[in-house]
């Protein structure tokens, strides 16, 4: 996708329940406490790029089923879209799931699953692409299946005849293993220092 030369215009695009998830299991943190527009800042000036957007994407638990979880997340993403960072939330779908046991019989369970999520974001990096919105993609996930998504991208870049990075940057710490960031992206861990430094002071968490 061409040489790096120079200011970049860069939208980042999070997914929110896999970075949360991410730095609980790095970090040990139990709450979202991210400002995600302070991380992206942070990516972006360490490389001399241009952040222009920061745009989140959450599955959402009802606050009748969850209410401690509702509440706090309906609070941070209302305060995340005064602050103008475009929100993209869909409702989280609960799944039965029945696993065989190993002294014989199963159990069934309901489990959250998200719907929508992964593939809005495919597509409003592929269509931001195509439509010259931007020239680095960060994708704060390490949902793999957005590896195909940046096949796309090299592909657009070769018909544009113009550079386009995307990278993927992602949590890393003693509690996370080696789990890499997105296949075919710039991986940009995450460390400790960093995530604290643009940690959100704000309490979302019902009174």
């Amino acid at each position: 996708m061409g040489g790096d030369t120079g200011a970049r215009r860069t939208v980042a695009f999070v997914d929110g329940q896999n970075l949360f998830h991410a730095a609980r299991r790095c970090f040990g943190y139990r709450l979202p406490n991210f400002d995600v527009r302070r991380l992206a800042q942070a990516v972006c000036s360490s490389r001399g790029w241009t952040l222009e957007e920061v745009r989140f994407y959450t599955g959402v638990r009802a606050p009748d089923d969850e209410p401690f979880w509702g509440t706090l997340w309906a609070a941070k993403l209302a305060a995340m879209g005064w602050d103008g960072i475009r929100i993209f939330a869909r409702p989280l779908v609960y799944r039965r799931v029945s696993v065989r046991l190993p002294a014989g019989g199963s159990h069934t369970f309901f489990t959250r699953q998200e719907k929508g999520i992964d593939v809005r974001i495919a597509i409003d990096v592929i269509r931001m692409a195509y439509e010259r919105e931007y020239d680095v993609a960060l994708l704060f996930s390490q949902d793999q299946d957005l590896s195909e998504v940046a096949r796309v991208i090299r592909v657009i870049a070769r018909k544009q005849a113009r550079w386009i990075k995307i990278a993927s940057p992602y949590p890393r710490g003693e509690g996370f293993g080696k789990r890499p960031g997105i296949d075919l992206t710039d991986w940009i861990p995450i460390d400790r220092a960093t995530y604290d430094a643009c940690v959100d002071p704000r309490d979302y968490r019902p009174k």
